[in-house]
């Protein structure tokens, strides 16, 4: 496979985008990183996978079908100890199908009102999944362990940012800056990992 001159980044989520091109732009590849944004609209699949792997395929699958280019997707999310890896695939449904960031994370508070901070253990977890127009299917994998706060804190980043403390950190993903969380995110290191085959290939 050749390196390719344009990817699809099969979201509608511009933080995640901002991502994945910082990272590649860094690399001087001369790779165009596109959202779905960019693009003519297409119906998107249902997330029904059971692992973060199997939704990150089927976003990718369809975005490299719609558009006849090259598609990346991730799907990721926060697994807690104390709820038995929950909310896992369902982080971005947490409290419901029309929920936002907020409702997840006083949801998250309340399940784990009084838990200790030793049992507030977890991790973000990522699979990066890219589809081919002619069918090749490669995957990335990223864990950052840390552990759930009490109470939000910060304006960085979305979803569970302001509630998860990486690992021998004292604040949360929200306190950092977006170039300190790339660099030991789940997301960051299975983007690095991705950016990094595509720079072995030939351009």
């Amino acid at each position: 496979m050749r390196r390719p001159d344009r990817i699809v980044l099969a979201t509608n989520n511009p933080k995640k985008l901002g991502e994945l091109r910082r990272i590649i732009e860094a690399e001087e590849l001369g790779v165009e990183v596109l959202g779905l944004g960019d693009l003519a609209p297409y119906p998107e699949p249902e997330e029904t996978e059971r692992t973060f792997e199997g939704n990150a395929f089927l976003k990718a699958g369809a975005a490299a079908r719609e558009t006849g280019l090259a598609a990346v997707a991730d799907d990721s999310g926060l697994e807690v100890d104390e709820l038995n890896s929950m909310p896992g695939v369902r982080s971005a449904r947490w409290a419901g199908p029309a929920c936002d960031d907020e409702d997840n994370n006083a949801l998250l508070l309340a399940q784990l009102d009084g838990v200790p901070a030793e049992r507030r253990t977890g991790r973000f977890v990522c699979a990066l999944a890219l589809v081919t127009p002619d069918g090749e299917r490669r995957v990335w994998h990223g864990l950052m362990p840390g552990r759930v706060a009490e109470a939000p804190a910060g304006e960085n980043g979305f979803g569970y940012d302001p509630l998860f403390i990486p690992a021998g950190m004292e604040v949360t993903s929200a306190e950092l800056t977006p170039a300190e969380k790339d660099s030991i995110s789940h997301r960051g290191i299975a983007v690095r990992a991705f950016v990094d085959w595509l720079g072995e290939l030939d351009a």
